[in-house]
This record gives C-alpha cells, structure tokens and sequence, in this order.
C-alpha cells in the first residue's frame, strides 16, 4: 500500500465507513481500465470530478462512469456562481490525493452526488491511488463525504 491508500485506509478505520477497500496491480485510473481490474461492469463505477469556486474550495460533484458532469448545473445546486476545473497540483494539494486515485470521501470539500448515482445500490469509486479503489454502498457513501444529491450530470 502506498502513503494515500495508506491515509484513506486510516480515515476508513478511525471513521467506521462501511466499504471495501481495494488495491492492484494494475491501474484503474479510467473507468474502463476499473471495470476490468476489479471484475465489474462499467455501470458500477462512480467519477469524482474536482473543481474549484470563487474560492478556491474544493467540490466534487461525483457521477456514474458514462456521464459527464455540467459546470452550471453545480452551479445552480449550489447556488454559487459556476465553478471552474481544478487543477492537478491543486487537486493534490485540497484533498490530499492525486488525480485517478481521489476518493470520494475523506478530506475537506463540498460533494454533490447526482441522482443517477444513488439509484446504483453500490458502487466503486477512487481508492487513493491509481491503483485502487473502493466500493461502497450509495447511503454509506452519501453519508461519509456528507453531500448533498442534485442533478450535476449533463
């Protein structure tokens, strides 16, 4: 296990979250590369997509593997003006994971969970790493990162 497996793996344990905690060999940065790795259907996959506002804080809106996240339906869930894209660096520095590894949960950001996600009873999401993942069932999840559900998908 590498140093952010590590540290997700810790806020899992000290916070009691119920979910499985995955690591590879091989890497499952894409929603594709996952599915194979894991053994699961593409469908089972969540993306967590980091942008920043005015701000700078972080929020994650986290929809299925297939869609792609609206800047401006965030917006208007937040009722904040559009947040923009973040960075790498930035991502690495605001929740602690680097970028095809961030999890859902576990570090300081406003989350918002489309609807679509939470029909799924489980699902798998970023473990960390590139190399990891974690599959968690939707309530668990919801209640671990303390988001909010609204449509953010296109």
């Amino acid at each position: 296990m590498n140093e952010y497996e590590k540290k997700l793996k810790m806020h899992i344990d000290e916070n009691n979250v119920d979910c499985e905690h995955l690591v590879f060999q091989k890497s499952c940065h894409s929603v594709e590369e996952a599915a194979e790795t894991a053994g699961a259907s593409p469908e089972d996959f969540v993306k967590n997509i980091c942008m920043s506002d005015s701000e700078g804080n972080i929020i994650v809106a986290i929809v299925k593997g297939e869609d792609r996240v609206g800047s401006k339906r965030v917006a208007k869930a937040l009722g904040i003006e559009r947040p923009k894209t973040a960075l790498p660096e930035n991502i690495l520095q605001k929740t602690g994971y680097p970028v095809g590894g961030v999890p859902s949960f576990g570090y300081q950001a406003v989350f918002v969970v489309d609807e679509r996600v939470m029909e799924k009873e489980f699902v798998y999401t970023g473990g960390g790493s590139p190399n990891s993942l974690v599959k968690i069932n939707t309530a668990e999840l919801l209640s671990a990162n303390g988001g909010i559900v609204a449509r953010v998908r296109k």
